[in-house]
């Protein structure tokens, strides 16, 4: 029989980039099951599905002003739903993936442990909201605090997170980058006009409308195409009438992830400037960064200092002075169909090094490590 891993997760780990990586990296010599929300990840054994109805992030408020912590865990609805549902004991190993599982994770008694996967640093998540910063940002701490550090390993995105999980919380914590997965792909030939692309979602907060608003008044001869969720339906609106008229921006529906690479292949730089408006956002090394690389795609980012290194470290294209338009107006003037062909093969040369099928030996060293110790325990 196969050792046994569970991966929990509190999201459609189907449609969670980061989570359905690690059931696929393990299916073939783990015992894998998964319990999130929606349909059962393919190639795992078991799915243990959340019912959508219940909303994991939902908080007794009242409990939170009290700062009656333990309480607003335990009376969360998923957890309340899972605590009996899920087997104790039986788990060689969880990988719990985000603080909110942690405690639920350690509660299933795994025989080699818990490794905990944090997708951000948690207690300063959405900080720039008052309400949230004073009442849920105390009990992520609490459950860092007082859960995450009795995991038995520990994984984050990126290093200034991993940084401040340890200065804070004395969490040792590694890194497993947002890479994406390798595409056997070529550079396009650089185009004229210089086509810019931006993929993710709709929101105020990544800094869109600054970014339309500097592709429309750049003097250089560059489009942009944004391919965006819905999040905020209203900023689709006003990106479209922002550029209403300069004929250089359009807007598309999102494409499927797994069509998301070959479509980008297409442009020629991919484009995220986002401004630092909480701890997450100023350290964030995400998924689109990693897209672009595959897709062979200069990038043209922000000073985020993970983003910003990662360019600079391999040549993969520009930094702009800081978050305002002008700045990225100047970039984006700075731009040449040589420099941007010189971008786009360095993105070439680095794809088998920035992507997932590297960085994901992080958990293989995590888990396996899990599975060796589940070996010689006693209960087994």
């Amino acid at each position: 029989m196969r050792p046994s891993l569970l991966i929990l997760s509190f999201s459609p780990i189907a449609r969670d980039a980061r989570v359905l990586k690690q059931a696929r990296l393990f299916f073939e010599q783990y015992e894998v099951t998964t319990c999130g929300y929606g349909e059962q990840p393919d190639r795992v054994a078991g799915h243990i599905r959340i019912p959508d109805e219940l909303v994991y992030w939902h908080k007794d408020r009242a409990l939170l002003m009290q700062r009656r912590f333990a309480a607003v865990h335990r009376r969360n609805a998923v957890v309340d739903y899972l605590w009996d549902r899920l087997p104790r004991g039986h788990f060689d190993v969880v990988l719990a993936d985000d603080v909110d599982t942690v405690p639920l994770a350690l509660h299933l008694a795994p025989r080699g442990g818990v490794h905990a996967d944090l997708h951000e640093y948690a207690p300063r998540e959405k900080e720039d909201l008052l309400r949230w910063r004073m009442f849920v940002g105390p009990y992520m701490a609490w459950l860092c605090r007082k859960y995450v550090t009795q995991c038995s390993s520990v994984t984050t995105v990126g290093q200034g997170i991993a940084d401040e999980y340890a200065r804070v919380f004395g969490i040792p914590a590694t890194v497993v980058t947002n890479a994406a997965p390798y595409v056997d792909l070529e550079p396009v030939e650089a185009g004229n006009p210089i086509r810019l692309v931006h993929s993710g979602n709709a929101m105020r907060a990544r800094g869109l409308v600054e970014l339309v608003d500097a592709v429309v008044r750049a003097r250089a001869d560059v489009t942009l195409d944004l391919y965006l969720m819905p999040t905020e339906r209203d900023l689709l609106d006003e990106l479209a009438a922002r550029s209403a008229g300069s004929g250089r921006v359009t807007i598309h529906e999102p494409v499927p992830y797994a069509e998301l690479v070959g479509t980008l292949n297409q442009y020629d730089v991919g484009v995220h400037v986002l401004p630092p408006v909480n701890f997450n956002n100023k350290w964030a090394l995400p998924n689109k960064v990693f897209d672009y690389v595959q897709a062979r795609l200069g990038l043209l980012v922000g000073p985020s200092p993970e983003m910003a290194h990662m360019v600079r470290e391999h040549g993969l294209g520009v930094v702009t002075e800081d978050f305002t338009t002008e700045a990225t107006i100047a970039a984006i003037e700075a731009l040449t169909p040589e420099r941007v062909a010189a971008m786009k093969q360095a993105a070439h040369a680095s794809a088998h090094e920035l992507s997932a099928e590297t960085q994901v030996q992080g958990w293989e060293r995590a888990i396996d490590a899990l599975m060796a110790k589940a070996r010689h325990s006693p209960a087994r």
